[in-house]
């Protein structure tokens, strides 16, 4: 029996993979059954099949962090894996799902993961409006940086940020990730050109691919979305990721004070007097609405989400 050996997981093709050994080779896999779900950025554990010559691999190492999305039953779905980073773009245009944008927040902000903003497109202009918003981003806690791939404004801030590290972008259709990809890693085009040519016919979608930068470090491009909702399973239910609500939720009446519509809220009353914003907060209801749906439907083993 051949020997197994480590890898890292740098892109994934529906159940086809991308690995790469510890002395830099990158080999086509695939996971050895049906319950290993394997995600781009996963540390895992291989072996080649001397027989058919494919690689399989057979384990998955424990993972640091995770960025999970809800499926349609409430379950967890992993995304992307390993992260010091994620960085959340949107611009100008399209239209900015200011919703989309906290729900990955949210996610990040229960994973451990460190976020930031990247309005991207910024040649176009940011308005007074976006530029509010961006704003209260910051007040809340997550810094925000302005690029453009046209003029460069911005580029070498968004490098800095994802030195020495492993990031990923994640964002709505349209708002310019592979521009941005292009940009800050010069042979992307040419690997994914290679990557696409190789696959085609396999009638695979590229979910995610992990590139890395000049200077070090690693930036993995997820798939551009119209919807994202976290996994349920992974928010705290005292104020599901969003981190103005935790800050104010230990001055709640009630210990577990849903932040709805309970007397003695000191959410709800952050909000009256302006300290709290009223978007935010109109997001997180909506969250919250969705999080006690999907609950319901996964029945009494989802009752109790993680904390």
């Amino acid at each position: 029996m051949t020997d197994t050996f480590d890898a890292l997981v740098i892109a994934t093709f529906g159940r086809h993979l991308l690995v790469r050994d510890a002395a830099g080779r990158q080999i086509k896999a695939r996971p050895f059954g049906r319950g290993l779900v394997i995600v781009c950025g996963d540390n895992v554990v291989c072996r080649e099949d001397s027989r058919t010559g494919e690689t399989h691999v057979l384990e998955l190492r424990p993972r640091r962090n995770a960025l999970f999305r809800s499926n349609l039953r409430g379950g967890a779905e992993p995304v992307v894996a390993n992260l010091s980073q994620l960085l959340v773009v949107l611009a100008p245009m399209p239209v900015p799902d200011l919703f989309v944008l906290d729900r990955y927040l949210a996610a990040a902000t229960s994973g451990g993961i460190a976020a930031t903003l990247i309005a991207n497109k910024s040649d176009l202009g940011i308005s007074d409006a976006l530029r509010a918003e961006l704003e209260t981003y910051r007040s809340a806690g997550y810094e925000w940086l302005a690029c453009s791939t046209r003029s460069d404004e911005g580029i070498a801030e968004v490098l800095s940020v994802c030195a020495a590290s492993v990031a990923a972008l994640v964002g709505q259709s349209g708002v310019g990730k592979s521009s941005l990809i292009g940009r800050l890693v010069p042979q992307a085009r040419i690997e994914i050109g290679e990557l696409v040519r190789e696959e085609e016919g396999r009638h695979t979608t590229t979910a995610s691919r992990l590139f890395d930068l000049p200077d070090g470090g690693g930036l993995i491009d997820s798939p551009g979305v119209r919807d994202f909702a976290p996994a349920i399973g992974r928010l705290d239910s005292s104020h599901l990721g969003f981190i103005e609500v935790a800050r104010l939720a230990p001055q709640c009446r009630f210990q577990d004070c849903r932040h709805m519509r309970e007397p003695g809220c000191a959410v709800i009353a952050a909000v009256g007097a302006g300290t709290l914003a009223a978007r935010r907060y109109e997001s997180y209801r909506r969250l919250r609405r969705l999080f006690e749906e999907l609950t319901a439907a996964r029945g009494p083993q989802g009752r109790q989400p993680r904390r």
